[in-house]
């Protein structure tokens, strides 16, 4: 048995950001639902003035809160969509994760090389002191 996902569970391609400027600019004419390929109720937003700033209202409230969808029912919800996440992302952290330790390791080695550095130090107590004139 195989488990296949529906296409509405993975995020949409179109930019969350872009849809809330256009849905806050430009929502009462519909602008972001031709932007999600949301035709249909778009004219009829456009026809409506966003149903009397109602459905502009809502709509406005669904983008900014990551729950509008796009014409194939998935979630607008990257606000960068250029950088989309892979299947392989948890294999990426990983190796991210990997180095940052790696990093940590070396400098809390050089922290530790300074720290022995300045206990041999010698204090200013050894130093020859030179004797006060009269």
């Amino acid at each position: 048995m195989t488990l296949t996902r529906d296409a509405s569970e993975y995020p949409s391609e179109k930019s969350r950001g872009v849809a809330f400027a256009l849905a806050a600019l430009l929502g009462p004419f519909g602008a972001h639902r031709f932007y999600v390929g949301k035709t249909g109720t778009a004219a009829l937003m456009l026809c409506t003035l966003g149903g009397l700033g109602l459905w502009y209202i809502y709509d406005l409230v669904l983008v900014a809160g990551g729950s509008f969808r796009d014409i194939e029912g998935r979630l607008v919800s990257r606000w960068d969509p250029e950088s989309p996440r892979s299947e392989n992302s948890s294999a990426e952290v990983l190796e991210e994760l990997f180095a940052l330790r790696s990093e940590v390791a070396e400098l809390a080695e050089r922290l530790d090389f300074a720290e022995r550095l300045l206990a041999n130090t010698h204090p200013a107590e050894d130093l020859p002191r030179s004797t006060p004139r009269n």
